[in-house]
C-alpha cells in the first residue's frame, strides 16, 4: 500500500463559523484571522494506492466555479488534482475510485470539471463513493444547508453512471459509531452531526491506523470537545461523536489525518489534564517512515 497527500491548496473561512460558540479571543490564538475575521485552511485530499486500485478520498473544490464564487473563498497557493497526481506519475484516468466523505462543495467540486463547455466527471475510469443518508441529503437538503450542495457538483456524478450509493445497515447507538467495510485496508466510520452519512475512512498501514477526519474535526484545533463548528447541522451530535471517537482513537492508537489543518497533516493523541489533546503533529511521511 501507498499513501500520498493531495494538497490542492488553501482557502478561507469566516474564524467564528469554524470554531462556533468558542470565543474569538481564544481561538484567533489557534488560527490568526485577518482583518475580514476569515482564517486559512487546507484542502486536503489523500491517495491510497491498494493492489490495483487507486482510491483518492474527497477532491478539495476543483476550479469550474466563477470568479465571484471563487472570490468568497479568497483561494491561495492552488494546485490541480492533476498536477498533484503528475508528481507521482499518474493521470486522471489512472483514479479508480473517488470516496467522497461527504457532499460539501469543498469535498466534492474536484470530482466534476468543465470539459468541452460540458460538466463531467473529472475521473473518467473512476468508481464515485458516497453514502446514501448523505446522497438523499445532498437531493434534498435542509434550508440551512442547502447552500453547500451545489447541483454542478452533484448531478453529473449521477449521469455519469459511475456513482455507487454506499447502503447503511441499521444501526443505533449513543455509546459507539458505526463502522462499515470499504477495502481490504479501508473501513469507513459513520458521522450524522456535521451532516448525514458522513464517512471517515480508517486505514490500516502496516502496524499504523490512520483515520481522515473530514469535517468532524477539521483541525488540531478543532480536538477539544466544545470546539464544534457552527456549520454542523446537529452541534451536539458532532459533541458526542467528537467524544466516543477521541476516546476510541487514544485508546487504539490512531494517527489522525486533517483535511484542512493549514498547518499539521497528521497527529497523534494524548491524554492530559483538560482531557484528549494533539500530542506530536507530522506530515503523512514522516508517519509513514516511522
Amino acid at each position: 500500500m501507498q499513501l500520498h497527500s493531495i494538497h490542492t491548496g488553501n482557502f478561507k473561512l469566516d474564524g467564528g463559523a469554524m470554531f462556533g460558540v468558542v470565543p474569538k479571543i481564544i481561538w484567533n490564538k489557534l488560527n490568526p484571522a485577518d482583518e475580514n475575521n476569515l482564517c486559512d485552511w487546507a484542502l486536503r485530499c489523500l491517495l491510497v494506492i491498494e493492489g490495483d486500485r487507486k482510491i483518492l478520498i474527497d477532491t478539495g473544490m476543483g476550479n469550474k466555479q466563477d470568479d465571484k464564487f471563487m472570490g468568497h473563498y479568497h483561494l491561495s497557493n492552488t494546485q490541480t488534482i492533476a498536477a498533484c497526481l503528475a508528481k507521482l506519475q499518474l493521470e486522471m484516468e489512472d483514479i479508480t475510485d473517488v470516496l467522497l466523505t461527504h457532499l460539501h462543495f469543498d469535498h466534492v467540486g474536484g470530482a466534476v470539471s468543465i470539459k468541452d463547455h460540458q460538466l463531467k466527471v473529472s475521473f473518467p475510469n473512476a468508481t464515485y463513493w458516497v453514502s446514501e443518508p448523505q446522497w438523499e441529503t445532498a437531493q434534498h437538503p435542509n434550508r440551512r444547508e442547502k447552500a453547500s450542495f451545489l447541483k454542478e457538483n452533484i448531478n453529473p456524478l449521477l449521469e455519469s453512471g459511475q456513482l455507487k450509493i454506499i447502503s447503511l445497515p441499521p444501526f443505533q447507538s449513543k455509546d459507539s459509531l458505526q463502522t462499515i467495510h470499504f477495502t481490504k485496508s479501508i473501513s469507513c466510520i459513520v458521522v450524522n452531526g456535521h451532516t448525514e452519512g458522513m464517512l471517515l475512512p480508517k486505514i490500516q498501514y502496516k502496524d499504523k491506523t490512520i483515520v481522515y477526519m473530514a469535517d468532524l474535526l477539521p483541525s488540531t484545533g478543532h480536538i477539544p470537545l466544545p470546539y464544534v463548528m457552527g456549520y454542523d447541522m446537529q452541534p451536539l451530535l458532532t459533541l458526542n461523536e467528537k467524544d466516543i471517537f477521541l476516546q476510541e482513537a487514544l485508546k487504539n492508537n490512531y494517527q489522525l489525518f486533517f483535511e484542512h489543518d493549514p498547518l499539521n497533516e497528521c497527529c497523534s493523541l494524548e491524554m492530559t489534564e483538560k482531557g484528549i489533546r494533539a500530542a506530536k503533529t507530522f506530515t503523512l511521511n514522516e508517519l509513514l517512515l516511522n
